[in-house]
């Protein structure tokens, strides 16, 4: 690599931070000085919570948060425990019609979720759960992603494991619980980190199926708020973002480096 190539790329790379950083140091900005400062950038200018106390008693973001903690925890859970099982039946049985039963769940990747928006919401009307937090969850409970990416990490599991297991009398389950969850952990905080980012920011579907603060996660009820509740106040508009992406932030901070490195491992493998 030439010396201009490589300025080339730096250049580049910090043309890129700065794009994705200026809009998060602009909320930040507005969210704790006063709104007179949300367009005047004085180093001198005052600093305030109020920003995010008007946007807390604005809306009902204890309710918002709690149905989404709901919401994505038990999204996770149905998705490790569903990806799991049968990442562990394609790769370690053999059975009729296995290959192409996979090829199946490879082509749920090429296929956008809103396209299957009508659909989804007809089943779930004939459910009778339209506006309810199973609503939102039933079609994401499971995940060909996630069963092709633990299936890759159970197949370079030695065989030898197995059958060490089963001469000690475990059967299937004890041998899956036992043997390949702990050995794929990295995958799992990998995928689990990702989902719960996919979740905790999907709009689209929410937004349709729901109709009630009971049951809205924080990204409906922060666009509600947003267009309804507090005008064009930018800085309690920016608080209230804030603390809604706070969480996410905070988590990716804490697990970067085992977020990389585990989805470095997978590449490996």
């Amino acid at each position: 690599m030439t010396g201009f190539d490589r300025i080339l790329m730096t250049t580049g790379a910090v043309v890129l931070a700065l794009i994705w950083v200026l809009p998060l140091v602009y909320a930040i900005w507005t969210a704790v000085h006063p709104s007179e400062y949300e367009a005047r950038f004085v180093l001198s200018a005052p600093l305030t919570l109020e920003n995010f106390v008007k946007a807390w008693n604005a809306a009902p973001f204890a309710r918002y948060f709690l149905n989404t903690f709901i919401l994505v925890t038990g999204i996770v859970v149905c998705q490790f425990v569903l990806c799991t099982l049968a990442a562990y039946g394609f790769a370690r049985y053999r059975f009729p019609g296995r290959d192409i039963l996979f090829s199946l769940v490879l082509l749920q990747l090429l296929v956008m979720p809103d396209i299957l928006i009508v659909e989804n919401y007809r089943t779930i009307g004939a459910l009778g759960l339209v506006d309810t937090i199973a609503a939102i969850a039933l079609p994401y409970v499971a995940s060909g992603f996630g069963v092709f990416l633990i299936r890759q990490t159970f197949m370079t599991v030695p065989r030898e494991l197995d059958e060490a297991a089963r001469i000690e009398g475990a059967g299937p389950l004890t041998i899956l619980w036992r043997v390949y969850v702990p050995l794929a952990k990295p995958i799992y905080l990998a995928y689990g980190l990702v989902s719960v980012s996919h979740h905790w920011n999907n709009f689209l579907w929410p937004l349709i199926v729901t109709n009630s603060v009971e049951t809205r996660p924080v990204t409906v009820g922060l666009s509600i708020f947003s267009t309804t509740d507090s005008g064009v106040e930018w800085s309690v508009i920016n608080a209230a973002t804030l603390m809604t992406s706070g969480p996410l932030l905070i988590a990716f901070l804490l697990f970067q480096r085992q977020f990389v490195q585990s989805f470095m491992r997978a590449g490996i493998k």
